[in-house]
């Protein structure tokens, strides 16, 4: 008679190589995604939420078995996704600043930065002002209180001026204290709306309003919510000159102008990613900066960081 002790042995081990068998890869190795495949949770600046939409789409129709989370917030809230891990890479109009490399540093990590845009932001009036050219010494006046009534700007005008931004703790509040205001605070005629598409909707109900939002959000021709923001609103022209003489010296955030720095309000855009191996994070921020996805920023009215080579054969 054969001993039962030795035929329940192997009966186990039968069990525990069909189990780890059915395991496959994800027993074996400690990440289950690639650069093209499995899941990633992505932050991205809500003023270029409508870029990155476009690239995550894009991205998820080519790669079926790609599965990217994208989270949308303010400036504040994707570097925190950053530092605490919830996400992998964010997609910001700031570099890193010396203390938070300083926290992944003790970390032993050294998240990659990569330039993929030239974005702009865009001063919104309301689709009857009659008062659509502003220079920057107007806008630093505007929004520290020195000017409060459009008559100051034009003497035919009047009303009073209420300015209003997307939220507070976004790279858009944080542009114009570093770019325009200095050490100079915001003025009581300034507030936050919750969001681009409020910010849309204010200065579009209120004829005094002036808004600032990403310009990614009315840029796009071809998108049907761009086209809608975009009717809503109407674009000032923006001069960097003191004093400008000629309408010439006027610009708006038009592609052209962003590319040869004549639009004043101009930023870069960069994708930051913590992931250190080749993840699913680190295949999509390959396909933005590549030609694929640099296409895809010109198309929606942003400068791509490497302008794609248009090749015409004859």
């Amino acid at each position: 008679m054969k001993n039962p002790g030795l035929l329940l042995d192997a009966a186990l081990a039968v069990s525990l190589s069909v189990i780890i068998s059915s395991c496959g890869t994800d027993f074996k190795q400690p990440y289950s995604d690639t650069t093209t495949a499995g899941r990633v949770t992505i932050s991205t600046d809500e003023t270029i939420e409508s870029l990155s939409k476009a690239e995550h789409q894009t991205f998820e129709g080519l790669y079926q078995y790609a599965d990217i989370n994208l989270r949308s917030g303010s400036e504040t809230e994707c570097f925190n996704d950053l530092l605490n891990d919830t996400s992998k890479v964010i997609i910001v109009s700031r570099q890193m600043l010396p203390h938070e490399e300083a926290v992944f540093k003790k970390r032993q990590l050294y998240p990659v930065t990569t330039k993929i845009a030239v974005d702009a932001l865009a001063l919104v009036l309301h689709p009857e002002s009659n008062d659509s050219l502003l220079t920057l010494s107007q806008l630093k006046k505007i929004l520290s209180g020195e000017i409060t009534d459009w008559k100051q700007i034009n003497p035919a005008s009047s009303g009073k001026i209420n300015f209003v931004f997307d939220r507070n703790g976004s790279s858009t509040v944080r542009y114009l204290k570093d770019s325009i205001l200095g050490e100079k605070g915001f003025s009581e005629n300034c507030f936050a709306a919750q969001g681009n598409p409020a910010v849309l909707d204010y200065v579009n109900a209120n004829k005094g309003a002036i808004g600032i939002i990403g310009v990614s959000w009315i840029s796009d021709s071809d998108d049907k919510e761009s086209v809608k923001f975009r009717n809503k609103v109407k674009i000032a022209w923006i001069s960097s000159k003191e004093n400008p003489a000629w309408p010439d010296d006027y610009f708006q955030p038009y592609q052209a102008y962003i590319a040869l720095e004549q639009y004043p309000l101009r930023r870069n855009i960069y994708m930051i990613n913590r992931e250190g191996r080749a993840g699913l994070g680190t295949g999509f921020v390959s396909f933005v900066a590549g030609d694929k996805g640099q296409r895809i920023i010109r198309l929606t009215g942003l400068l791509p960081a490497t302008m794609p080579v248009r090749i015409i054969q004859h």
